[in-house]
């Protein structure tokens, strides 16, 4: 089992060769195929005052930058791709609708995984929420970058922040590549509460388990706190133990951008120190 399909969202140029090489390393890791995608956007079209007439030039001048923001982030995919190992594609779309184009969608729905970058931390940036809107809408599993982060690296260390969700669930089992291969799997639970078939202590016994059978040695622990929230407790947690990866899943309580993943995911991406794997 493995990530058989990866696509790399290249959205900015900045971040076309981080996010490729991210990509690449997994698809030739999992012997699988990666696949660059961009979206180009219409641009907006500018107003004259007062005759409220499209500015021709203006609008020429917005389309060949995007053109050419394209051309180089091609370019950029496709020579470290074409170093590496696995096979490949560039897929690259233009729209007025940006990710959300149907297009765009059915590339995702059909990956293992998608990775991309962290946000700028910008909540209303409207490219920033049209690629989260575009993560959330994919139904696969994402893996962010963080910034910080300037090439691949083996997996060894992973923290599974675990609350016993249907969304920690699909992120647990989404993740099993990884956990399978790493060294070492932590099942972590913040402030546990006793159900009728656990005790606070017991958190997460029953994932351990069902991941056992596929091979993969988890431990348990815990956390209790009533100075810190979940968020600083698990960034506390992937600072101590030197994680390479957080599996966590992500909410969508409220539709509004600012508030797409929920409030601990979204406090934990914008201070990402490690790889994030995130389902919903």
């Amino acid at each position: 089992m493995g990530y058989k399909t990866v696509l790399a969202v290249l959205d900015k140029q900045d971040k076309a060769g981080q996010i490729t090489d991210f990509a690449v390393h997994l698809a030739e890791t999992f012997s699988g195929h990666v696949i660059g995608l961009h979206v180009e956007n219409y641009s907006a079209v500018p107003i004259v005052a007062p005759m409220e007439i499209p500015d021709p030039v203006a609008i020429e001048a917005l389309q060949e930058a995007s053109r050419a923001e394209t051309g180089a982030i091609e370019g950029i995919f496709t020579r470290k791709a074409d170093q590496s190992t696995a096979t490949w594609e560039w897929r690259h779309f233009v729209s007025s609708i940006g990710f959300s184009s149907t297009s765009v969608i059915d590339s995702a729905r059909a990956a293992d995984l998608i990775v991309a970058a962290q946000g700028d931390g910008s909540l209303l940036s409207d490219n920033r929420s049209d690629i989260e809107n575009f993560l959330f809408e994919s139904g696969r599993p994402v893996l962010l970058v963080p910034q910080i982060l300037t090439e691949p690296k083996p997996i060894r260390r992973v923290l599974l922040a675990w609350n016993g969700s249907r969304e920690a669930a699909r992120a647990t089992f989404d993740a099993l590549p990884f956990l399978k291969q790493a060294e070492s799997v932590e099942i972590f639970s913040v402030n546990p509460q006793e159900t009728p078939t656990q005790t606070p202590e017991t958190a997460g016994a029953e994932i351990a388990a069902a991941l056992a059978r596929h091979g993969v040695n988890a431990v348990l622990s815990t956390h209790s706190a009533t100075d810190l929230d979940a968020s600083s407790v698990i960034e506390n947690r992937l600072a101590e133990s030197s994680i390479d990866l957080l599996v966590m899943g992500a909410y969508g309580h409220s539709r509004w951008r600012e508030l797409l993943f929920g409030g601990v995911t979204r406090t934990l991406l914008e201070s990402m120190t490690a790889l994030t794997l995130l389902s919903r």
